[in-house]
């Protein structure tokens, strides 16, 4: 009875919350958009303004002699403190032996101030990470109604518990989710595969690094690129397999890697972790980025037990057939048909990739037909769709930066530093390069790696927070004005886990749908705000929302009573949908 009221005060606390931001005017933002500037973004780098002003970490600056000098690290968005304002998490990397910096390298958390600008939380909430930091992801695993924080990285990974009063406590040895000690952990995601109502992690791995026995530049066939001497790797290092732990409902968890043929899927470099119900059944897939490898999608078998089906699908290889190092991905309904596409960055002198639904359970590469077969000069990592300016298209935003400081030096014809590109999708199944006409925020050179996505300010426009190796991050806003409406919509589980990871929401309106899913993680070692973004275009009335919880049952919501504002959906409130079970 006491677990019941302390959860029913907890709601309200969240519903309070969310009523106090409800009704957010554009005016009201810190950083306001103007007609000054073009469409559909003009993108603008105010984290310094905004008090995000740490710096990177990640071994040496000018030289990378071993690859986890370069692989960098993600960001998280996400509210740890329940008071309607996403917060931001930066995680940071460290130092080789010998290598000295100002301070010691820990990764940062920034609580939203609400008036925009962030304030340095780390030490108070206990998040002084020292590590070699990946990837982040997000997640209220207990189900306690606070969010979790989940770090990868080498030697081994965090969990840290979300205490609810400002401080998190690391509990991955005792929670079985630290790792072996030997694996490098990348991506990862909070998912429930099982449907249990308790989130699971999925967790992708690149090699078994050690540093001893790594060869340095130019020493073996792996560490030489275009004549240039280099750092080895990932080819020549051993692979490490990819780890799902499930959660056993008692603050533990249990490693399933190989009884649900997780490990089944060897010989991979793997980075990113999307998950997505693919095939519409009702059940999470993973799918996940590779490096130098065919990338993986874990079709979900309903048994605890998933297969690789990423040949059969048409998502291991391009069109041509051949694998590529695959950095980020990121997923999303760009052509508003209702299945959920996937996007993959990769390496230089290649394409980033499109994979379009079939709706049959297969995919198609439309890169070039969706004008996407450009900048191949880039190197890809984090990108996320994100409607910039609210039209009801997901565009893509991607950021990118070399491996290879000798890139400039040797001349091999990339950059180390790289702009950021934006793809303006054009509501026909194409897209459209805007990158060059969006703002110094996107045209200013860095090495940049994680990428999330999230409406910080609460004024209906989504902002990207960049980290960028061995550098300052980037804290992008959009200040070009648009007249087109949105909404936002938070769901609160209370049979399925409580932040609705999974869960599938579809907006109705007399002319179309637009569909989407609750995930953790995605990007490059990411995650985003987990409120889903809807841009509306110029609609202003929908008919109902439909959600399909991540237990698999389907409700159905009145329409709010006007858009542009954000509303929560609880489960168990609202209506069984027609030819469902209550």
């Amino acid at each position: 009875m006491m677990q019941r009221s302390l959860r029913l005060a907890e709601t309200l606390v969240v519903l309070v919350a969310y009523w106090l931001t409800c009704f957010p005017a554009a005016a009201q933002s810190p950083y306001p958009a103007t007609t000054q500037h073009p469409a559909p973004a003009w993108f603008v780098d105010v984290a310094g303004k905004a008090g995000i002003t740490v710096r990177n970490v990640n071994g040496g600056v000018e030289a990378k002699r071993y690859i986890i000098e370069s692989t960098g690290s993600g960001a998280a968005i996400f509210d740890y403190d329940n008071d309607g304002w996403p917060d931001i998490f930066l995680v940071n990397g460290s130092t080789l032996p010998g290598q000295t910096v100002a301070e010691k390298p820990t990764s940062h958390l920034f609580h939203n101030n609400h008036d925009g600008t962030f304030t340095d939380v780390t030490a108070k909430a206990g998040l002084t990470l020292t590590t070699w930091g990946q990837g982040a992801c997000v997640g209220d695993y207990d189900n306690d109604g606070h969010t979790d924080l989940y770090v990868t990285g080498y030697p081994s990974n965090h969990l840290f518990h979300n205490q609810g009063d400002g401080t998190f406590k690391e509990v991955a040895g005792p929670a079985g989710v630290a790792g072996d000690g030997t694996q490098w952990g990348t991506g990862c995601a909070f998912v429930d595969y099982d449907r249990d109502g308790k989130l699971d992690l999925a967790i992708a791995n690149y090699v078994h690094f050690n540093l001893e026995k790594t060869p340095a530049p130019g020493q073996a066939a792996a560490c030489i690129w275009k004549g240039a001497a280099v750092m080895c790797g990932p080819r020549g290092l051993d692979s490490s397999p990819n780890i799902l732990y499930h959660n056993l409902g008692d603050g533990r968890f249990q490693d399933v890697s190989k009884t649900s043929g997780f490990q089944q899927t060897l010989a991979h470099y793997c980075f990113s972790v999307t998950t997505l119900d693919y095939n519409n059944d009702g059940w999470p897939d993973i799918f996940v980025a590779c490096d130098s490898t065919p990338s993986i999608l874990y079709r979900n078998n309903h048994d605890g037990t998933f297969t690789d089906v990423a040949a059969d699908a048409g998502v291991a290889f391009n069109e041509d057939g051949r694998e590529q190092a695959g950095m980020g991905s990121t997923a999303a309904d760009y052509d508003g048909d209702g299945n959920l596409d996937l996007f993959k960055t990769n390496f230089s002198d290649d394409t980033s990739t499109l994979y379009h639904n079939n709706g049959d359970g297969t995919f198609s590469d439309v890169t070039f037909a969706a004008g996407l077969g450009i900048n191949t000069d880039a190197l890809g990592w984090g990108t996320m769709f994100v409607d910039v300016d609210n039209d009801g298209w997901p565009d893509l935003l991607v950021v990118n930066g070399h491996v290879y400081p000798e890139v400039d030096s040797e001349k091999l014809g990339a950059s180390y530093r790289e702009p950021r590109f934006l793809y303006h999708n054009l509501g026909n199944g194409k897209f459209q390069d805007a990158s060059k006409s969006a703002g110094p925020g996107l045209s200013t050179p860095q090495s940049s790696r994680g990428l999330a996505i999230g409406d910080l300010f609460n004024d209906g426009r989504l902002d990207a927070v960049v980290n960028n190796l061995s550098d300052l991050p980037l804290l992008l806003v959009n200040e070009a004005a648009n007249g087109n409406h949105w909404l936002g919509v938070r769901l609160l589980g209370t049979r399925s886990n409580r932040d609705a990871i999974g869960a599938r929401v579809t907006l109705h309106a007399a002319t179309r749908n637009w569909v989407d899913e609750v995930r953790s993680g995605s990007s490059l070692g990411s995650s985003s705000d987990l409120r889903l973004h809807f841009g509306l275009g110029q609609i202003t009335a929908l008919e109902r929302i439909t959600v399909r919880w991540p237990n698999g049952q389907v409700e159905e919501f009145d329409a709010p009573a006007h858009v542009d504002q954000y509303v929560q959906l609880t489960e168990g409130k609202g209506h069984a949908a027609p030819g469902t079970q209550p």
